[in-house]
């Protein structure tokens, strides 16, 4: 059954250019491939040689989504979002980790793009879901940091809670070696090119994730 998605208005006024591309499809999540990984670190080391750490932020992907933060009153430098972390890592120098195929291309489409992508299991996500605004002491169990303060924060969630924001999906939906079914969520705070994700995330899915039934969705 396909997943539906919506956005608070409270989102579409930090961020009017905002939007949200939905991903479904079947997948084999193995360990990541040799293939996948010279990607990864090749996409690392361009950015490491044509960035000054000074210039991650301004990003066009990267600064529209620090402006969503600001414009909801959280402090960007402090809860970073995801794709801007994965970049300061590769300027630095410090390798990536390597853990399982999905994962791992999520993170190179972030690399590539500067767009903070959610990855769950959509078997774990229960009914529809939507893009609201984190509330004050919401629980929320992020994935590798335990809990994290999510006030403040653009925040999705399904039927239950919280299950993913730019700096951190919720360990209850993680993609696991079980996962046979995925729910991607592409957020595109400066709008992006949708076009191109979905050819990016097409051939990634189809090369390292045996994936089948891909569905996209342009909210």
């Amino acid at each position: 059954m396909s997943i539906e998605f919506s956005v608070s208005d409270e989102v579409r006024a930090a961020a009017p250019a905002f939007r949200e591309l939905i991903v479904e499809a079947d997948v084999c999540n193995g360990p990541t491939s040799d293939e996948l990984w010279a990607e990864i670190e090749a996409e690392a080391a361009r950015l490491r040689a044509t960035l000054a750490m000074e210039q991650v932020r301004l990003r066009p992907a990267i600064d529209a989504t620090r402006r969503a933060y600001k414009a909801l009153g959280k402090e960007p430098n402090r809860y970073r979002p995801s794709a801007e972390a994965l970049t300061r890592r590769c300027v630095k120098g410090v390798e990536l980790y390597r853990t399982l195929s999905i994962i791992d291309l999520i993170n190179l489409m972030s690399l590539l793009t500067g767009h903070s992508i959610g990855g769950f299991d959509a078997d774990k996500v229960v009914g529809n879901i939507c893009l609201g605004v984190g509330r004050e002491g919401e629980p929320y169990e992020a994935i590798g940091r335990g809990p994290l303060n999510i006030h403040c924060l653009p925040v999705i969630r399904d039927e239950v809670g919280g299950i993913g924001t730019p700096t951190s999906d919720n360990d209850r939906t993680k993609l696991s070696e079980q996962t046979t079914r995925l729910l991607m969520t592409i957020n595109m705070y400066d709008g992006g090119d949708p076009a191109a994700m979905e050819a990016l995330t097409r051939r990634l899915l189809t090369e390292y994730a045996s994936a089948t039934n891909i569905t996209f969705k342009l909210y």
